[in-house]
């Protein structure tokens, strides 16, 4: 052979390799886990439209590999070494991505007590791809009105029960529908709620967990809003300086994951007439009906005496919030 012949290229035998079975197990996860997902869990197409749009994309994309791979199934094909590890690195980052949309399959809203003994006659419901919105039914039009954010991955209707006092106390609720389960990735998105509804003169913003996290970062910054909710959830950066901003902190003794350490430090972050209330015996998951979560402590309560608790105190407080 001449010397200045280029090297010879490794030949897939006739049988299918490893990266091909690799490639088929990309592409049965491409569609697969969209589906289960789109299938088993209403949450998926019942909250912001971005996530169901990556599963379909994501299922597509799963259809369109699988038909050149069903083609060439068997059929020997000349593979350099660089253009193997590309391969390879290729369906790593592929199964990467599902694994990731997959962790986003969102907690779905579990009804308990108060939802299973029928609707509420004091409210109505109205429901976008971005929002819930509750308001009183009947009596006088509200003028006060409350903006919150889901905690991460939670359906947002799971906060319609633990809220809902506070619509028949004459007060409206808007629930954001986070994209991706995620108030971070939209912190802004309570200022579109509060545009769609101009009758209301005064806001409080609130929020779970991180969801908390995503509505402090706005009370921060938007002077019109007069309160700001946290249930088990505090701020990043200090609101010391944030004038006329009304304040309630509301968490569980048993929490496992806004754990009272992490409370009580928070208060430094906060204006110092900010109000704390504690649910003994409450966790994390007793702020929504999502069922139990990772990482929780255990509760020396019950979700509904929780939830009466965590009602009354959001309630007091809209009764004593100023325009700002």
């Amino acid at each position: 052979m001449d010397s200045t012949s280029p090297a010879p290229t490794a030949v897939r035998a006739g049988r299918p390799t490893a990266l091909y079975w690799t490639s088929v197990a990309c592409v049965a996860a491409l569609i697969g886990v969209p589906a289960w997902m789109l299938v088993a869990n209403p949450a998926v197409l019942g909250g912001h439209p971005l996530l169901p749009g990556l599963l379909i994309a994501e299922a597509v994309a799963g259809v369109f590999w699988a038909v050149p791979l069903w083609r060439r199934r068997g059929q020997p094909r000349p593979r350099t070494r660089p253009r193997a590890v590309g391969a390879w690195s290729g369906r790593i980052a592929v199964l990467a991505l599902v694994a990731a949309l997959a962790w986003l399959n969102p907690f779905t809203y579990q009804p308990g007590a108060a939802a299973e003994a029928g609707p509420r006659s004091d409210l109505i419901v109205t429901e976008t791809n971005t929002t819930i919105t509750m308001t009183p039914d009947g009596g006088p039009a509200p003028t006060k009105g409350l903006v919150f954010y889901p905690g991460a991955r939670v359906e947002a209707r799971a906060y319609q029960d633990v809220l809902a006092p506070a619509v028949g106390a004459g007060y409206r609720v808007v629930i954001l529908k986070e994209p991706l389960g995620l108030s971070l990735l939209d912190a802004n998105q309570a200022r579109s709620a509060m545009a769609d509804n101009p009758d209301i003169t005064t806001w409080a913003v609130g929020g779970h967990s991180l969801g908390g996290v995503a509505a402090s970062s706005f009370a921060e910054d938007n002077t019109d809003v007069s309160g700001l909710v946290l249930y088990a959830s505090y701020p990043l950066d200090s609101l010391r300086g944030r004038n006329g901003l009304a304040v309630l902190s509301v968490s569980g003794t048993k929490d496992g994951l806004s754990t009272p350490a992490k409370i009580d430090a928070s208060a430094d972050l906060l204006p110092a007439n900010a109000e704390f209330t504690a649910v003994q015996g409450g966790v994390h998951a007793f702020f929504g009906d999502y069922g139990a979560q990772p990482g929780d402590g255990e509760p020396g309560i019950s979700r509904e005496a929780a939830q009466e608790q965590i009602a009354d105190a959001t309630v007091t407080f809209m009764d004593r919030l100023q325009r700002g």
